[in-house]
């Protein structure tokens, strides 16, 4: 079948599970999974959780289907096994221990499976299984971190599965391709459902389903020789995010394990800025990364350095963000003060 026919096949049957699929389980998780807001939420209506798992099946559906060979398996299965773990939790709030255990063994199974057909000596075999689980168990939690207002993550998995579709076609990479344009596929279809009025949440279904895939895209494309910066520019803003905010409770001695509303995109709420307005400007942000990262692709030393300190530019200004809006909205106000005396 030619590559061109699986690519699109994979985004149809992925977008077409959503499309079924959503209208039928929303009414189900309304009384199964409701998420209740609460001090830490950036929502105020109570709403179902765990929308996220149609795109989930889908995208099991299309690699079981359409890719071939041991890459795809394990793509089908960690994408399964990650939205099981999490729809479990939709479901029943899984204590967090449980829920790591349960990552962790999915992933050092997912990264020896992996890892195997790399041909290393046994130390760095081991090293490499080591630093694969820990990069899908780590990956995967910043998603489910950064999923906290309408549409971003939908809107993030839209352009790092199109980012990494198009990165298949230009390589040509067959898996890549058709497993990026599923994870595009699925995140648009889900999006109406979410982006402006969201009548159900991904979910930690969604969110570690979505995760585990573009963790697994960006993990292969680095074992393909793409240059990191390419591999990695779609996910570098929930990189950004979660690490920052990660470091900053650590100075402060806050308790990391405990849940909070720190992170910058939710700063951004706190400043006034609508969900749907985040979300747009942490796309943007993400898409003039990727735009940036591509320029590693050419081979050219100067382009490729310049484009990397841009990018750092560009995501340090995000971080920066929220501070810098709220330091602005303070002067007029002042200003206002002083007139009026």
């Amino acid at each position: 079948m030619p590559g061109e026919l699986t690519t699109v096949l994979a985004a149809v049957i992925c977008a077409a599970c959503v499309t079924v699929a959503e209208p039928v389980l929303i009414p189900l998780l309304r009384r199964a999974a409701i998420d209740v807001p609460n001090g830490r939420s950036s929502h105020s209506v109570p709403t179902p959780r765990g929308g996220g798992a149609p795109i989930a099946a889908g995208l099991v559906v299309a690699a079981a289907l359409l890719i071939h060979g041991t890459t795809g398996v394990m793509f089908a299965i960690a994408v399964g096994v990650f939205a099981a773990i999490g729809f479990a939790d939709d479901l029943g709030s899984l204590p967090a221990g449980r829920r790591l255990a349960m990552q962790g063994l999915a992933s050092l199974v997912i990264a020896g499976v992996l890892a195997s057909r790399i041909a290393l000596p046994p130390a760095v075999l081991a090293a490499t299984v080591l630093v694969l689980a820990v990069w899908l168990i780590g990956f995967v939690n910043a998603f489910n971190f950064m999923d906290g207002v309408n549409g971003i993550s939908g809107a993030h998995a839209l352009i790092g599965g199109a980012y990494y579709a198009c990165l298949g076609w230009w390589r040509p990479d067959a898996f890549l391709a058709t497993a990026g344009a599923a994870v595009a596929a699925g995140a648009l279809a889900f999006l109406p459902w979410n982006a402006v009025r969201a009548r159900v949440f991904l979910g930690d279904a969604g969110s570690y389903g979505l995760g585990v895939a573009l963790a697994l895209l960006a993990a292969y494309c680095v074992i393909r020789h793409i240059p990191p910066e390419a591999a990695l520019a779609p996910l570098a803003l929930y990189l950004a995010d979660t690490g920052w905010t990660l470091q900053r409770r650590i100075r402060a001695g806050e308790r990391v394990f405990e849940a909070h509303r720190t992170h910058t995109y939710q700063k951004l709420c706190d400043v006034g800025w609508s969900h749907q307005r985040v979300t747009l400007a942490t796309a943007a942000v993400t898409a003039a990364v990727c735009l940036l990262g591509a320029a590693s692709l050419t081979g050219h030393p100067a382009l490729r350095a310049g484009a990397d300190l841009a990018a750092a530019f560009v995501l340090a200004a995000y971080l920066r963000s929220p501070a810098l809006l709220g330091r602005a909205q303070k002067v007029p106000a002042a200003q206002e003060v002083e007139v009026t005396s």
